[in-house]
């Protein structure tokens, strides 16, 4: 039987080229967490949940998605952290099972502005690019450990969803 990896990739940024001369909009990133997926059904998914249980009454049937800025932000479903307390408790043992997973991240960052200027007559989307790169070394990771694995990348809507399913 062959061990299983799977990479979940979220982005920070946005792959428009027109915004990149804007300081706050000239870099994209991908972050990829790849985890044995033996382990996250035995060991990280049971405990994030009961994470997700104990601080937000979390319910299978109305998952509920850890999102930074919501959670920074206090958005429902995370109304219950404008408690200072709370959120110094939650903040605490979310931070103490970050340090008892096993996991490994690659990260791939790309300057906007640099590519469109680099690239004037063939231009690579830069999300396309920088997932073609965090696939790479999915790939190289994979071969050092003897283990397949696939790839799982968060929603991104509509028409990008389209583009990134074809990629």
């Amino acid at each position: 039987m062959n061990i299983k990896y799977r990479i979940y990739i979220d982005e920070v940024g946005n792959s428009d080229l027109e915004s990149s001369d804007d300081p706050n909009h000239s870099f994209l990133s991908l972050t990829g967490v790849i985890v044995n997926l033996e382990y996250v059904k035995n060991v990280l998914s049971p405990e994030i949940e009961n994470l997700k249980t104990a601080f937000f009454d979390a319910h299978p049937d109305e998952p509920i998605i850890l999102h930074r800025k919501e959670i920074l932000n206090a958005r429902p479903p995370f109304r219950i952290l404008i408690d200072s307390d709370i959120r110094d408790k939650f903040n605490r043992q979310l931070l103490a099972l970050l340090k008892t997973w096993d996991f490994n991240v690659i990260s791939v960052c790309i300057d906007k502005k640099n590519h469109k200027e680099t690239y004037t007559t063939w231009r690579y989307d830069p999300y396309h690019y920088c997932l073609a790169v965090l696939v790479e070394r999915f790939v190289f990771f994979l071969e050092s450990v003897n283990a397949v694995g696939d790839v799982m990348t968060e929603s991104r809507g509509g028409k990008d969803d389209k583009r990134l399913k074809e990629s």
